[in-house]
């Protein structure tokens, strides 16, 4: 295994050094759903030093804004689904769009290009929890963008899961794409709206999800390296799933009457854990067919071109829900500590990078919680696992996961340590009623990586609090 992962990278490095090619229009997802959060300020120079220009979050936080001011990176700014119903109000909407938008556009500002109004609010698992109110909600923040003056240049747009429309089980070609039936009228007026303000189409595409939901899917149509049969689809050859899924939404847009209609890419990526599909050797094929592709402007069958697009994620997120599924976890091309996880490259300027990682970043000690052999009751050891578990990541140990092969000692050990590096390496997040104990050595073994947790501006706050105080009072009292 190691020998082939040396001549991939020696390929790999062989391969750049002859194709120059230059990622125009490439962003990615910065999710924040992390228990230890790397400091913004690094985040956004990672940013910087990879030469990434576009940036998409899923909310509107203070913070995170303050730390791109200045930056000239663009910035898709988000409303949460939860927030949706509050813009039914105009009056609201148009503070939403002051306190977050207009605020922050000003020489130097923020580079804020669109505002994603809600995030896959037609996910059929919701249930048309927000169907009423996404589309009333879209009106009201690009109207309030028009009325402060900045709708010319900064426009609403509703990012939308690739299940919002579909090709006939009779005819699954993406000449036959059509808007799910029973929200077609809404997608129409939708759709309508946002043209008529010059707005994009925001759609995920997921290949990984394809290759997940269906057992039967052919494997090497999930990729961009010509393995897979051809769908043909009147004289037209698709040979990955990317370019039939796009298609199918060209199509839909079609029949819709809005078939030139801008589209964006809102998220797209390949998860690296917690699957049996999810690990690095498929997310360097995913990416080295995927970035080539969107560098050489091949856009696909029916849309050639430019295709803006945002990859997902940036960093993995182990605070995340995994009610899809363990890898929403690990989407990240950088890990939890903004360090890479495998060759890939971008380029800026002209200039050839490869990923650079998160510079200064400061750990917690070199300690890691694992089981006590020794440890006489072991009755309640299960629910210890599952109160670690609970509380912490541990997806890794999942079947097809990096962690899976681990023995029973080394299952435990995982879910004991995974939890105290979650809660700062509290002395007493290592104890599970005698069950643990801490070493110094490292009990990573294979691919599977006992973590040490960033040391998060968190924990030093929270831990320097008693000491000012201390000095305070010693200052007044004395």
């Amino acid at each position: 295994m190691e020998k082939e992962w040396l001549l991939f990278v020696s390929w790999l490095i062989i391969w750049v050094s002859l194709h120059t090619y230059d990622v125009q229009g490439l962003g990615v997802n910065w999710g924040t759903q992390a228990n230890h959060k790397l400091p913004l300020s690094t985040v956004v120079q990672l940013l910087k030093n990879n030469g990434i220009q576009k940036v998409k979050l899923f909310d509107s936080d203070e913070s995170t804004l303050s730390a791109l001011t200045g930056t000239n990176i663009e910035v898709m700014v988000g409303i949460p689904n939860g927030q949706l119903a509050a813009m039914l109000n105009y009056n609201q909407a148009l503070k939403w769009v002051r306190r977050n938008v207009v605020r922050y556009n000003f020489n130097g500002g923020v580079n804020i290009k669109y505002v994603a109004v809600g995030n896959e609010p037609f996910l059929k698992a919701y249930n048309g929890t927000f169907e009423n109110a996404t589309l009333p909600a879209l009106e009201n923040i690009q109207n309030a963008l028009n009325e402060a003056g900045v709708g010319n240049k900064i426009k609403a747009t509703v990012p939308l899961n690739a299940d919002v429309y579909e090709s006939p089980a009779s005819n699954p070609v993406p000449s036959a794409g059509r808007f799910r039936p029973d929200i077609a009228g809404l997608m129409t007026q939708m759709v309508q709206f946002m043209s008529q303000n010059n707005a994009p189409f925001t759609v995920n595409i997921y290949p990984f999800l394809s290759l997940y939901a269906n057992p039967d899917f052919p494997v090497n149509y999930a990729f961009f390296d010509g393995g897979a049969t051809p769908l043909v689809d009147n004289g037209v050859q698709y040979t990955n799933v990317f370019d039939a899924n796009y298609d199918t939404l060209v199509s839909a847009l079609n029949a819709a009457g809005y078939g030139t209609m801008p589209i964006i890419v809102g998220e797209v990526g390949w998860p690296t854990d917690g699957d049996i599909n999810a690990n690095i050797n498929n997310a360097v094929r995913f990416y080295r067919g995927l970035l080539p592709k969107l560098a050489a402007n091949t856009g696909t069958p029916l849309r050639p071109g430019y295709i803006e697009m945002y990859l997902f994620g940036l960093l993995d997120e182990d605070a995340k829900s995994v009610q899809p599924g363990s890898f929403e976890r690990h989407w990240g091309i950088f890990r939890y500590d903004g360090q890479p996880k495998f060759p890939m490259y971008l380029a800026s300027e002209n200039r050839e990078i490869t990923l650079v990682g998160a510079q200064n970043v400061q750990y917690l000690e070199n300690e890691w919680c694992e089981f006590n052999p020794n440890a006489r009751d072991l009755s309640k050891l299960g629910d210890n696992i599952n109160f670690a578990c609970t509380y912490a990541d541990c997806t890794p140990l999942g079947y097809g996961s990096s962690c899976h092969g681990l023995d029973a000692n080394g299952n435990i050990s995982y879910a004991f340590n995974v939890y105290y590096q979650t809660q700062y390496q509290k002395l007493e997040a290592c104890n599970f009623g005698g069950l643990a104990k801490l070493t110094t050595q490292n009990i990573s073994t294979g691919n599977c990586n006992f973590t040490i947790q960033i040391a998060s501006s968190g924990l030093r706050t929270a831990a320097s609090v008693p000491f000012l105080l201390i000095v305070v009072l010693i200052f007044l009292f004395f």
